[in-house]
This record gives structure tokens, sequence and C-alpha cells, in this order.
């Protein structure tokens, strides 16, 4: 215990000894607003069509961000044949809804007007069920009806619960159908929602198996879930509030549903920039953003200015003030991979390649630094902007988090905001972005984020609502967080390790 409580003291006295670096500040001081704007500029232009993963627009950011890289002096580490690359490819497949619909008393229910299917589908048959239904969806509903080997149908509020699937999968139910909408209305707003992301191409890094088992669930309207059971719908979330998962004297329609997806090879890029160390060159920090968006929808470009052309404007712009450091004699001791990823709107799929396929031992990499929307304003801070949320900094090494809390109040002064970090927050961010990818493997991260706004994922995503000023003093706090990182002599402590089945995006 005293041994213990040394290194407490010691790990104490050396954060608390973090002075202002004037050689740190100098390089941050160059990550200007004139800067970021002039990146800006041109990844959130209409020119570059959304960006969208595996499309035109994509691949032109790729290469601006490229030429960044080379321009800057950045190393290329991706092997390609007998050259060297900033770009590793990312093969993807693109699976869109085939012939999938529900069948209940012999009518047929057609995808995206009267249900939905959401998830990955096996060889195209068609499969006839009984069908009991599970109240809201709990393990004791699922037991109560033995569910096993049955199609189930459960009201839920939040299709993101990770509870449901997994109760689903534990009770071994062979179909889910979901009711999330309470009128139909409600529901055709989803069904639309929907089709306009899965009609798009749903990417995926496995290709979907012809022979494979079909996952996933039916998402289907209050008057579906009428039919199946020949009962109002008003008894049916009755029976749902009080826990009655049985309808009694109640016999299910005879259903039958069957699904299908279209699946195609689609290409795709990371860009990748490397900055080699002095003395502990072959430990890595990795800072990440993702530069792909929503492409364009119903004819409008979705140019995605903060999500997440900022982030990626900010890597670019750390990556040259590294570089500046180093050609002054002050490089990092530590190397320093930038990685732009691409496929993050597409399930986080440019990191998840990485970390799969890494191009440095992921042994030997000692933090992720990932930024993802850092230059507006949410609107719980409309009256004080001076914010940042912060997410994952303390999940995997306190020492991580007690320095960046550190380096926060030596040199940007933010107030520090950790409402998303919260485990038990129901937005799961620390699961939704890249990350995530390096967190699962025990690498530790920092998460930076401004919160989302009424732009999000709309076509009014411009560069004109970018706020410079804090989109700087974001980039800059990164900037030092890293310089730490990179330069300190001890690498941090992983003192927590991740649970592997809290893997539920």
């Amino acid at each position: 215990m005293r041994k213990l409580n040394l290194l407490l003291i010691l790990f104490t006295v050396s954060v608390s000894a973090m002075a202002q670096d004037k050689v740190a500040e100098k390089y941050a001081a160059t990550i200007t607003k004139e800067d970021l704007h002039e990146d800006l500029s041109v990844l959130a232009s209409d020119a570059l069509e959304g960006r969208e993963t595996g499309k035109r627009g994509q691949k032109m950011a790729a290469a601006f961000i490229s030429a960044n890289f080379e321009e800057l002096g950045l190393r290329a580490p991706v092997k390609n044949g007998n050259m060297q690359s900033y770009l590793q490819p990312v093969e993807l497949y693109s699976s869109v809804p085939g012939d999938t619909y529900v069948e209940v008393n012999g009518k047929k229910k057609k995808n995206f007007e009267d249900v939905l299917f959401y998830g990955k589908s096996g060889a195209k048959k068609i499969t006839s069920a009984d069908i009991v239904f599970a109240g809201k969806g709990s393990a004791e509903d699922f037991a109560a009806v033995k569910a096993e080997g049955k199609a189930a149908l459960v009201f839920v509020d939040n299709l993101r619960s990770p509870k449901l699937m997994q109760n689903s999968e534990e009770a071994k139910v062979s179909m889910l159908f979901v009711v999330t909408d309470s009128t139909a209305e409600s529901f055709q707003n989803t069904a639309s929602r929907f089709k306009r992301y899965l009609s798009g191409g749903r990417l995926s890094l496995e290709k979907p198996g012809e022979g494979g088992e079909t996952q996933g669930m039916f998402i289907v309207s209050p008057q579906v879930a009428t039919e199946i059971f020949n009962t109002s719908l008003d008894k049916l979330y009755a029976a749902a509030e009080k826990g009655k998962s049985g309808l009694k004297k109640v016999k299910a329609a005879k259903i039958k549903y069957q699904t299908e997806q279209k699946t195609k090879e689609v290409r795709s890029e990371n860009v990748l920039g490397y900055l080699e160390g002095s003395d502990k060159k072959d430990e890595l920090v990795v800072i990440t953003a993702h530069y792909d968006h929503e492409g364009i929808k119903n004819g409008e470009v979705y140019n995605g200015a903060d999500d997440d052309g900022s982030g990626t404007s900010a890597v670019l712009e750390l990556a040259e003030a590294f570089v500046k450091a180093k050609e002054d004699g002050n490089g990092p001791r530590r190397s320093i991979l930038f990685m732009t990823v691409t496929g993050e709107e597409k399930g986080l799929l440019g990191s998840s390649y990485y970390t799969s396929h890494p191009i440095f031992p992921l042994e030997n990499t000692v933090a992720d630094l990932n930024i993802d929307m850092i230059g507006r304003i949410d609107p719980k801070h409309e009256e004080n902007s001076n914010y940042v949320y912060l997410v994952g900094s303390d999940r995997l090494s306190t020492e991580l988090h007690e320095i960046s809390e550190k380096v926060n109040e030596v040199y940007t002064k933010f107030d520090l905001d950790y409402t998303y970090n919260d485990e038990n927050h129901p937005d799961r961010i620390y699961y939704r972005s890249d990350h995530w990818n390096f967190a699962k493997n025990n690498i530790p991260i920092i998460f930076y984020f401004n919160g989302t706004h009424e732009d999000y994922h709309q076509p009014t995503d411009d560069v004109d609502k970018i706020n410079f000023d804090l989109l700087q003093k974001r980039a800059q706090l990164v900037f030092h967080t890293a310089w730490v990182l990179a330069n300190r002599e001890d690498r941090i402590v992983v003192d927590k390790l991740q649970d592997q089945k809290l893997d539920k995006n």
C-alpha cells in the first residue's frame, strides 16, 4: 500500500508540475482561423459533393488531404506494391434492399411502406413463423411466452437500446418485430428516414454471405401489429405497460417473411500522414477525424462543414504545426500518425478497418485523439460558448484524463463538459465515433465534440455557420494534449480495461 501511495504522490506531483511550455505555445499559435477557413472552404464546398463514402467527392477530398500531407513533407506510410502511399485502401460492400416483405394472413406488407427491415440478410427465402407478443422485450417477457425459435413482437421507446437485441439473442428469437411508433404518420416518417439511409447502399467491411444467417429486425407500423394479433393498439400498449406479455385468448395471425440484400463492391480510402519521432519513435500518438459525409440527397449537397470538415481541417493544421516544430529542431519524441478516415457515417468503417489492418502495431499506439465536430455551438451552451465536450478521457487511463484536464487549465481554459461521458447517457456517444475502434482495443482515447445542433446531418451544415474562433481554440487544445503525450518521458498507463461485451453500436 505504501508503494501504491508513493506512486500516486509522484504522479500527482508530475501532473501539477506541468507549466506553460513556451515552445508548445509557439507552434500552437500557427493554428490560425485563416488557415482553418481555407482548408474547410475546400472540404465543405459544393464541388466535393458531400464527400459520401466511395463516391467522387470523397475521392476528391482524399486527394486534397493527401496533397496537403505531401506538401508538408509527412511520410507516406502505406506500402502499395513498390510504392509508398498516403492512401490506405478500404474494401467495402454495398448492400441495398431487395425483395423484402412480411405476409400477414396472406396479405403482403411491403418494405418501407408497412414494415421496414433493418439488419443483414442471408439467402433469399420465405420463412414461416409462429409469432408471440413479448411486451417490452425484457428477458422476463421473452421467457414468459417461451419465445425460443419463434418470432416475437415487442413495443419499445428506443431502438438503440443494447438490451433489446441482447435479450432477443439470448432468448433465441428467430426474428424480432418491433413497434416504436404510436401512429401511422410517425411510422411513415421513420420508414422514410430508413429508406433514404438504406436505399443508398448500406456499407459493410464484410461481404454479406448468400448462405449466411439473417440477422436484424422488422420495424412494423402500429396497424400491422394490430393485424398480427387481431387486437386493438390500446390493448397491446396496455399489455406491454403492465408486463403481461402473453395476450390471453388471442390467436396470432399466420406470418411469413422474406429478406433480400443485393451486394456490390465499393472502394474507399483512409488518408494517413506519418511524422517520425526521435528517441521514442516506436511509440505512436494517433490523431483522427473522419472526412466523409452524407453526399447528395434529393439534389441537395450535404457539405458537412462541422461534421466533420471541422475535425478534418483541424487535423491538417495540427500536422502543419508539428511539422514546423520538427523543422525547427523541436520535433516530437514519439511518432505521430495524422489520419483522416472514411466511412464513419456508414458505421465507423474506416477506423474499424485500420484497427484490424494497422500500419503500425496497435500495442505501440499510446492514444487516439479523435476530433468529430468542433466548429459550432449547441443549444445548451448558447449563453456560454467557451466549452467543449470531452468523452472517454477517463475510461481507460486515469493518467490521460488528468493530463487532459491540466493541459486545458494551463493553455485553453475551456469549461470541459463531460455530459456525454456518462456511461448511462442514452446517446451512447462513446460508441459512435472513430475513437471507439481504438478504445475497444484498450488504447486510451479522448473524443472532442461540440454537440449536435439544428444543422446536424442537414444540407445547411455549411462553412458560413462555423465559429472559427472556437474551432481554432479547440484545435489548439488537441495540439497541446498531443504535444504532452508525444514528448513526456513515460507512456501513459492503461489502468482500466475495456469490457468487450459493450461492443454494441
